[in-house]
């Protein structure tokens, strides 16, 4: 059974399993801001400082597969006069276990609803080029923007292109 939920505050055994999916997405090669082998201890500061955020700035939802937290998504709205119909989608990670059951599309769709409900009319965000993710962004009609080339360093060492993807919404 999989349940999609905003999580407003973690429980301690729900950091340990969002450290573990962060660790999971890391060693799969996801670009999310981190290089293997990333750490427990590091993993649980990250989740640390996410929760701490939470609020009108930051908005955190998890996937649940069988009461197990297998996905989760980020939403940045903009909090400044000229972009309060924008928001960033960040750090979409589907542990390995849970790949091809629909887990990204299901929290993409719960992130463009709550946007919409909030009056935001365009998403961004970025992923590496070329990766697993940029075909699933595309898979759920988000539109490619560009490239930066030398984006973020990846697990081969060398410097890679991230993708930029926007995605209007309905009002």
């Amino acid at each position: 059974m999989i349940s999609i939920r905003r999580l407003e505050q973690a429980t301690p055994e729900e950091r340990r399993a969002l450290a573990e999916l962060l660790i999971d997405s890391v060693e799969g090669g996801a670009s999310v801001g981190f290089l293997p082998p990333l750490s427990l201890d590091a993993a649980v500061e990250y989740w640390r400082g996410v929760l701490a955020a939470l609020g009108p700035g930051l908005v955190l939802w998890v996937a649940e597969v069988d009461g197990r937290i297998d996905g989760t998504v980020q939403l940045a709205p903009s909090l400044r006069p000229n972009g309060l119909h924008r928001a960033e989608v960040q750090k979409l990670l589907v542990h390995s276990r849970a790949r091809g059951q629909g887990l990204a599309s299901r929290l993409l769709q719960e992130v463009e609803q709550f946007a919409r409900g909030q009056g935001r009319t365009l998403l961004v965000l970025d992923t590496l080029a070329g990766s697993k993710a940029e075909a699933v962004y595309q898979h759920c009609q988000w539109q490619r923007a560009g490239e930066i080339p030398d984006w973020a360093r990846h697990t081969d060492g060398e410097l890679h292109p991230t993708v930029l993807f926007f995605k209007r919404l309905a009002p």
